[in-house]
């Protein structure tokens, strides 16, 4: 039986979602803030001495590594069935270099060999339940770097990296884990293994929470005549709703300052003096915005008469602020008191600071300023699948773009009263997408919410600063473990 959320999510499939309304590019020129040592100094400054409600590091870990795996488990396929497979075939780069990853363990794959028998071995040592199983683990467990003493999961650099930047008045370093609930025995054995370790190493305590994306944002799948999928045994299939569905996870936080980076964009602990130095960097323009911002609020309802000159002064005042640091032009507004209530509530809403490292191919959402439905403009990241491929301006716009976004952001989740804020009302419905997808060999069609750093922030005031690309050291393909920030 379908509930009516089904019959507006098939709707939406029939329909599509709506492009984004792109101004520009944001680049150094407008839109991406590049900061002197001198400013980064007085950022990292501001982050050591600004008042703070709690921190927290909000760190997405939900499903499985098999796209980390896509191009091993091809080749082993392949493999099997003696097919040939072209000499700089991933499972051949693995198999020639199995020594220089953390998880080699000689007893699992035996002495590094040439041939197709010995890359077949170490595939299925490293895939199947018989050997590791990484195949069917999620990221956040595997072993990712290699120490003299101990080999790290990309969970224990998080723990590691927290301590360092995230650390609370008290000493306490509060994490939080989105998983899937069927990994949460694996992460719990994994921060077991090291979680008094490191809090006698690095003097701190850890308090660790594993949250679930909630199942009730899972969305109805269709078959690609838009009707509802159903599954070999009859029954509908419904998917989790991609990252955006972690705005409820973030919207139960209790911290006001919330540092969110992907379960695998670590490093080795040598550039941890980096890592920090940007995050700190990050974490002090978020938290000068917000004081400033609180001012601005508080100038606002100190206000006895919204329709005086001096209200009229603090609205243009306030005005050029909003279009200088964070690209909101107002449509134009006549009446006095809708300009007061309306810049005023251009104020009033969640902060983030994303970090953006300059466009050398990695992937990751662009940088844009974007006009929204109110007319106004402002700061967003968007995925290529949210912009229109057949406007004329396109490949112009494109070709302005200079900057991504690795996933690094900072966010002020409170109202200056100390009130929270209630995320959900700053989502934008309509940036959601389809995606195409499988299912026992089927085709079908998934609907993803709003990214969680794209229209799930819709309506957050959003600063872009420029970090280096040596912070950002993601872990897409296993391959990458070969890169020097993971060596």
């Amino acid at each position: 039986m379908l509930t009516q959320k089904d019959l507006q999510q098939i709707e939406r499939f029939r329909k599509g979602f709506p492009w984004m309304k792109i101004v520009g590019a944001a680049t150094p020129e407008r839109g991406i803030t590049v900061l002197s040592k001198k400013e980064e100094d007085e950022a990292i400054a501001y982050a050591d001495s600004a008042k703070v409600a709690g921190k927290c590091k909000f760190v997405p870990a939900s499903g499985a590594a098999s796209r980390m795996f896509k191009d091993i488990f091809s080749g082993l396929d392949k493999l099997e069935k003696g097919e040939s497979l072209p000499a700089d075939a991933p499972v051949y780069k693995l198999a020639a270099n199995i020594e220089k990853f953390a998880f080699y363990d000689e007893k699992v794959f035996g002495k590094p060999a040439d041939g197709d028998g010995y890359a077949r071995k170490v595939a299925a040592a490293l895939l199947l339940d018989e050997g590791l199983g990484y195949g069917a683990k999620p990221k956040g467990v595997l072993d990712f770097h290699r120490y003299p003493e101990e080999v790290r999961t990309s969970f224990a650099e998080h723990l590691v990296e927290a301590q360092d930047y995230m650390r609370n008045d008290d000493g306490s370093v509060t994490l939080c884990v989105t998983i899937s609930p069927e990994h949460r025995p694996l992460f719990e054995a994994a921060f077991a293994k090291v979680k008094d370790e490191y809090e006698k190493r690095y003097g701190v305590r850890y308090d660790v929470e594993f949250t679930y994306q909630d199942k009730a944002t899972d969305t109805i799948a269709v078959d690609m005549d838009n009707k509802p999928f159903l599954t070999n045994d009859g029954k509908i299939l419904y998917r989790p709703a991609g990252h955006g569905a972690l705005i409820y996870n973030l919207g139960k936080v209790k911290s006001e300052l919330v540092s969110i980076k992907n379960i695998d964009n670590v490093s080795k602990e040598r550039m941890l003096p980096l890592t920090a130095r940007y995050k700190k960097i990050l974490m002090g323009k978020a938290l000068q915005l917000r004081d400033t911002i609180f001012g601005m609020l508080r100038e606002f309802d100190a206000v006895s008469n919204p329709l005086s000159p001096e209200a009229r002064a603090l609205c243009d005042r306030v005005e050029a602020f909003l279009d200088r640091e964070l690209c909101i032009q107002l449509p134009l507004c006549t009446n006095p008191m809708e300009r007061f209530n309306l810049i005023r509530s251009k104020l009033d809403r969640p902060i983030r600071v994303c970090g953006m490292v300059k466009n050398e191919g990695e992937p990751g959402g662009g940088p844009f300023v974007i006009a929204g439905k109110d007319g106004s403009t402002n700061l967003q990241i968007l995925e290529s699948v949210q912009i229109n491929k057949e406007d004329p301006q396109y490949s112009f716009i494109m070709s302005q773009v200079t900057h991504f976004n690795p996933v690094d952001l900072v966010c002020c989740l409170n109202r200056y009263n100390g009130e929270k804020f209630d995320l959900l009302k700053y989502v934008d419905e309509d940036a959601g997408f389809i995606s195409s997808k499988s299912f026992q060999g089927r085709e079908l069609k998934a609907l993803e919410l709003p990214g969680l750093w794209n229209g799930a922030m819709s309506d957050w005031n959003t600063i872009f600063v420029e970090v280096p690309l040596e912070t950002f050291n993601p872990v897409k393909v296993v391959l990458d473990l070969l890169r020097p920030a993971h060596q």
